[in-house]
């Protein structure tokens, strides 16, 4: 019966996880990374649609992102979502690919980028933790309703505990990644 309300609670923080993980690839790290298109969509045909769904996206060096549409009428559209999204990127158009160049970042931007990713692990953290609540409430409930034993119970509350401790592990190494990432130069 506790186990089944843990396995729920434990597939909420691992979905929180992931997230954050998809979250922080798409933010810019200095180096090309298709991943920091994931958010860009281009209005095609009335449609907003992922850029990754209308062109190829390579990485032909380390700062510079090729987007090869395979419909060539789309290249402007495609040029002017990228310009209105917030990376902050110039796309460099030929009439048959896009070369988008990532300019080094400075040491006050990777700071700026840094804080950016700190809040967005806290707020996953505070997530997990809400979960782990939420799930001990429960695990109480049962108890006081004498559906579970006081034991059953305490393991249970002690369970969601493990949990959330390896989730929240989880989320600092995600977070130390990607600050060394940054922070490289």
């Amino acid at each position: 019966m506790i186990n089944d309300v843990l396995n729920q609670a434990e597939i909420k923080m691992k979905k929180t996880v992931e997230v954050l993980r998809k979250d922080l690839a798409s933010i810019r790290a200095g180096r090309a990374n298709p991943a920091m298109l994931e958010k860009v969509s281009v209005d095609y045909y009335g449609t907003p649609t992922p850029i990754n769904q209308l062109a190829n996206i390579s990485v032909p060096e380390p700062r510079l992102l090729l987007i090869q549409p395979w419909d060539k009428s789309s290249i402007k559209d495609i040029e002017k979502a990228i310009l209105k999204s917030d990376l902050g990127l110039n796309p460099s158009n030929d009439g048959v690919v896009i070369r988008l160049a990532i300019p080094q970042l400075t040491a006050e931007r990777r700071t700026e980028i840094v804080k950016s990713v700190k809040k967005k692990a806290e707020e996953s953290r505070v997530a997990i933790r809400n979960i782990r609540r939420e799930l001990i409430d429960d695990i109480k409930k049962r108890e006081k309703d004498k559906i579970v034993s006081e034991d059953e119970s305490k393991k249970g509350q002690d369970n969601a505990q493990k949990v959330t401790d390896k989730n929240i592990k989880d989320i600092d190494e995600i977070l130390g990644k990607k600050e060394q990432e940054i922070m490289e130069v």
